[in-house]
């Protein structure tokens, strides 16, 4: 059998890969550009600067060189050209020289330092890469390189990881599970199967308290979701596959892709199903708004999930929109099924799907609705009533988005960061992240009370969780998802839910949205339902009053300090309609008001000196009440060339929402068209199923159906 020659990589594999470089597949197209960023980057001088600030110039050297340590071994392997081999041999000795000159940065927040980054994930990023490409050029090496490079730079990161940081290496986190697979495929690369054993089954050698084994079968809920979200599951994907990968070549007997019923699929599968029609990442809990699957991590865990678990078109679908595939034997196999296939215009299709959340799947939820239009577009609707998220959570529970014809519509503000730009705090998270983006009014829900959702205390917050209360995936014409959230603020109880609904008449679906709040402390309360949106106001049909003297922020805390008043309006009438340009597109939200509603219009950018805050619009219905329901439709609707000078249907069918009932049996509305009325019925008893029969007579109407939910349709014509 022939021997290793990478952690990752036999030498025939390797010289299998050579072929494709000059082929016109994914794969060949992913080898020429990466040997083309390889080449140009070798052409610089070699350097290994000392400490710097954080993602600064300094920082981002050492990240540019493990990216290219790594891709250098693999090359050498591939090409058998020993430039690359001869320039990651000189830049291993230059860093076995400084290295441990080197002090530990200054620790400015939680994280604890290293001798490289300000904080030690970054160094597990490193030693992972320049790992890989270590061993890809040390059977090449001479002895006393070899023993330079080991013994003054691996074994002391090696050192630093498992003894002076520990606590790092053994936490249950996506921290935790780089640290492990940074010393593991480390442990490989310089023959120690000591760090191996160690990073498999953690420093109690108890599968339980830490190690591999037991970061991926405590990450992850039996849905497969992580608990910080797409955003961090997706950072955590990456070395958890490459470290999967090494043990299964390495370590066969522990059969790792088969370890706890095939985890490593069913978390890849979830953080796939969570992704929009246009494979950008919903931006749940701190989270880029840009982050999409042409993430590294992604791309390496399509192609291993591909390569280990068999054909599957949708990951045949998912390559072709990433447009590119893991260079590696995975890989191969990943292109060589996309050049065979019969369709190469195909998109993954992801199916509506609820993932649950917690070790035990009991931890509340979240809800990923997908319905096509009878335009063949997607929309996706996104509601979060899981957990809090840990460090990184924000307060949200019931907080939504929307996708609509290629474009987040609800938009979510994500995180308050600006990655890798040196002026804005070396890229750590901004105050303003916890003044105003992981607040409650900044995430499309109701905020009570101007408060935060459990008072912005994070361990009150991972108490609690919200609890599903239907699931509605198998209908074309109508998908639809509801929660609770009774723990989230004293004295009041909510209840949400959100149907994707078709209608004949109507190119788009509707965005249907029923926002339920129980006074249990009997008291009168304020009801903020807030709406993010990004595009140009067309009209509304209530008059308003602008501002002209001056924007005043609207409070002092809870984000509400962020926010300028830029206009608003009383309303005298049930429903409001506000319309707005969303791109090519246009927009129509129609939200139920009482007899004291206001309409605000609102933006960011009050109490932002630094101007740390992107310049967001949002709307804010404000209403007062003890069991209230608030309710609102979205319509899409038209469109607006404006190269061409076209604009159609600028003005939807939809034109007014009354509610009609809400208690604790049922939620009623009416939704009034220009030639149709939809009248929807939803079922709140908390233990609902599709036998569940549920009747509501009111004065001059009487209401009876089954299931969750029931929609009546009654032609105007």
């Amino acid at each position: 059998m022939e021997a290793i020659q990478s952690v990752l990589m036999t030498a025939q594999e390797a010289r299998q890969l050579a072929i494709q470089l000059s082929q016109d597949t994914l794969l060949g197209q992913s080898l020429r550009a990466e040997q083309q960023q390889l080449d140009r980057y070798l052409a610089q001088p070699l350097e290994c600067p000392g400490p710097g600030p954080a993602n600064g110039y300094e920082h981002n050297r050492h990240k540019q060189n493990y990216i290219h340590m790594d891709l250098a071994g693999r090359f050498f392997l591939i090409s058998g050209d020993e430039r690359y081999a001869n320039w990651l041999r000189q830049l291993l000795l230059l860093y076995a020289d400084r290295y441990l000159s080197f002090p530990y940065h200054q620790q400015l927040n939680t994280n604890p330092t290293g001798r490289l980054f300000h904080q030690i994930l970054n160094e597990h990023n490193w030693l992972l890469y320049a790992s890989l490409g270590y061993s890809g050029i040390r059977h090449w090496l001479s002895d006393s390189d070899r023993q330079q490079i080991e013994q003054q730079l691996f074994e002391p990161m090696l050192e630093m990881f498992t003894v002076k940081y520990a606590h790092d290496f053994d936490w249950i986190h996506n921290h935790g599970i780089w640290a492990v697979a940074a010393v593991g495929i480390c442990g490989l690369a310089i023959n120690q199967p000591r760090y191996v054993d160690l990073c498999i089954h953690g420093q109690h050698n108890d599968d339980v308290s830490a190690g591999f084994l037991a970061q991926i079968s405590q990450l992850f809920a039996p849905s497969g979701y992580y608990i910080e979200g797409p955003y961090y599951h997706r950072y955590a994907i990456r070395p958890l596959c490459l470290f999967a990968e090494a043990l299964a070549r390495h370590r066969p007997e522990l059969n790792i892709f088969e370890f706890n019923n095939r985890v490593i699929k069913t978390t890849l599968d979830a953080l796939l199903a969570c992704t929009y029609p246009n494979g950008r990442l919903p931006a749940l809990n701190d989270a880029s708004q840009t982050m999409d699957v042409n993430d590294e991590g992604i791309v390496i865990a399509t192609a291993i999930s591909f390569a280990r678990y068999g054909h599957d078109a949708k990951l045949l679908g998912l390559a072709q929109l990433q447009q590119q595939v893991f260079t590696h034997p995975a890989g191969a196999a990943l292109s060589a099924a996309v050049s065979a296939a019969a369709d190469h215009t195909c998109a993954p299709h992801w199916p509506s799907v609820e993932l649950n959340e917690g070790p035990n799947g009991d931890r509340g939820a979240q809800g990923f609705l997908r319905i096509q239009g009878h335009d063949g577009q997607q929309s996706m609707a996104v509601m979060n009533y899981g957990q809090h998220g840990m460090g990184h959570g924000h307060f949200d529970t019931l907080g939504i988005t929307f996708f609509n014809r290629g474009q987040e519509v609800l938009t979510e503000y994500g995180f308050g960061r600006w990655v890798n730009v040196e002026p804005k705090f070396g890229g750590r998270y901004l105050d303003e992240n916890k003044s105003y983006a992981r607040q409650t009014i900044a995430h499309n829900a109701v905020t009570i009370d101007g408060q935060c959702q459990n008072g912005f205390d994070v361990e009150r917050a991972d108490a609690v969780c919200g609890t599903p209360h239907f699931f509605i995936a198998d209908d074309p014409n109508l998908q639809g998802m509801s929660a609770f959230a009774n723990d989230h603020h004293h004295g009041v109880r909510q209840q949400r839910t959100v149907l994707l609904v078709n209608h004949p008449q109507l190119q788009q679906p509707l965005l249907v949205d029923l926002f339920r709040l129980i006074a249990t402390d009997q008291q009168r309360h304020r009801y903020d339902y807030a709406i993010q949106y990004q595009g140009q106001i067309i009209r509304t049909d209530f008059d308003y009053h602008y501002h002209q003297q001056g924007w005043s922020v609207l409070g002092q805390d809870n984000g509400y300090q962020h926010l300028l008043r830029v206009a608003d309006a009383h309303i005298a009438q049930p429903s409001t309609l506000v319309s707005w340009l969303a791109g090519q597109h246009y927009c129509s939200l129609i939200t139920s008001a009482n007899a004291d509603a206001e309409v605000i219009f609102s933006r960011t950018g009050g109490a932002d000196p630094s101007f740390n805050l992107r310049s967001t619009p949002s709307l804010i219905f404000r209403q007062y009440g003890g069991d209230h329901l608030i309710a609102s439709v979205l319509e899409s609707h038209g469109l607006f060339d404006e190269a061409k000078e076209v604009s159609v249907e600028a003005r939807g069918q939809i034109q007014q929402l009354l509610v009609r009932h809400h208690s604790d049996d049922a939620s009623i509305i009416d939704i009034i068209g220009s030639q149709f009325t939809l009248t929807v019925m939803i079922n709140n008893h908390p233990q609902v199923n599709a036998d569940s029969h549920c009747q509501v007579t009111l004065a001059h109407d009487s209401y009876q159906w089954r299931g969750p939910v029931a929609i009546r349709t009654t032609d105007l014509n």
